[in-house]
């Protein structure tokens, strides 16, 4: 199997150290991983903000980027979603449009194979116990695209209780938002800011030393709602625990 890592825009930025414990944890596991240097954005934020055609363009070049790989593997719900859901989406306009098949037909391959992190540990490689070992008290935030968008259920739940040393307590309110919404936070502050604050409080209760999720998105949100809220949590993504 070739396994390719979509590292996507924020954690090639903001948090590289989410790559890297990606492919050291597939390694661990047996699994070959490469990286595609020709990636980009998948086209997102631009979809999400509306500017729907400009996106149209990155998603060609995922396709073509991605296209020869039997399995493609991100950290990052949200932007899983964009291609297992939006890129069908997008072909299926430009189509409506008149526009021809081009773009769909584009999409197609990769989509299927297309699987956020937890989705390929425990569909693909069929385990929940990575070998990891974390001795802190956690509680997990289900991001809503890997809630909403990719169905993702319970598998981050059953990696994180296999681990060794691990606590992990519920977390109140947890299929609420964090508030983050991409560029939802931008153009709604205010209503981004209580939502976040929302979500800390409902953390900090628990007593919890880590809040934990599968998309660094929200917890870019969420970690600077803790800091501005003086927090003692942090924010740390579950590929890094794992």
């Amino acid at each position: 199997m070739r396994v390719a890592l979509f590292l996507t825009c924020v954690n090639d930025a903001l948090y590289p150290d989410t790559g890297r414990a990606v492919v050291k944890l597939l390694e661990r596991l047996g699994v070959d991983v490469e990286f595609p240097m020709g990636q980009t954005c998948c086209g997102q934020a631009h979809y999400n903000t509306g500017y729907r055609r400009q996106a149209e363009p990155l998603a060609r070049r995922f396709a073509e980027v991605f296209g020869e790989y039997d399995a493609i593997v991100t950290p990052s719900g949200s932007c899983g979603t964009m291609v297992r859901e939006l890129y069908p989406r997008m072909g299926a306009r430009a189509r409506a449009e008149g526009r021809g098949d081009s773009l769909a037909q584009a999409v197609a391959p990769v989509v299927p194979k297309t699987y956020e992190l937890t989705e390929f540990l425990v569909d693909v490689l069929g385990v929940t116990d990575v070998g990891a070992y974390f001795p802190r008290t956690v509680t997990y935030h289900p991001t809503c695209h890997g809630l909403r968008g990719l169905g993702l259920g319970d598998r981050p739940r059953r990696l994180l209780e296999s681990v060794r040393g691990l606590e992990l307590r519920e977390l109140p309110g947890a299929e609420e938002c964090c508030g983050f919404g991409g560029t939802f936070a931008v153009k709604n502050a205010d209503v981004s800011v209580a939502m976040g604050e929302d979500k800390i409080r409902n953390a900090a209760s628990t007593g919890a030393d880590v809040l934990c999720a599968a998309d660094n998105s929200c917890l870019m949100h969420i970690g600077g709602t803790m800091s501005r809220l003086k927090v003692g949590m942090r924010p740390v993504h579950l590929a890094e625990i794992l």
